[in-house]
């Protein structure tokens, strides 16, 4: 479905709104949408569904995967948690997970970006230079 200008724009005005300091505020969300269900103004339905691509994206960014072979030290998820909240801002949510097929190493992916550091990796490296 191909959305207007007005309804993108629209949508991102309602994002905005719903942001309080920065971070993605829930019960404002709610709000804003039951306001423009409730309001039904022209193209609400494009301007709802491009404001839905607008929170799961924002979730996407906001949301931090952190694997590794071994379980990490609380040292180590702490200093990991304060360079991931350092670099994004505050409001990540962060999981920790272990991965065997990592060999070793850690491998870090928030949104679209993914730092690997794990041996697995570097193996795969190695081996397309071969």
């Amino acid at each position: 479905m191909k959305i207007s200008k007005q309804a993108r724009r629209g949508a991102k005005e309602l994002f905005r709104s719903c942001q309080v300091n920065g971070v993605l505020d829930d019960n404002q969300a709610r709000q804003a949408v039951q306001r423009v269900i409730a309001e039904r103004t022209r193209r609400y339905l494009s301007i709802l569904s491009h404001f839905q691509r607008l929170v799961k994206l924002d979730l996407d960014r906001r949301t931090a995967r952190v694997e590794s072979a071994l379980p990490l030290s609380p040292a180590l998820q702490s200093s990991v948690e304060a360079n991931l909240t350092r670099t994004y801002g505050r409001g990540v949510k962060i999981t920790f997970a272990q991965n065997p097929a990592l060999i070793g190493g850690m491998r870090v992916q928030v949104g679209s970006d993914v730092y690997d550091g794990s041996v697995a990796a570097r193996l795969a490296e190695l081996q397309e230079h071969f």
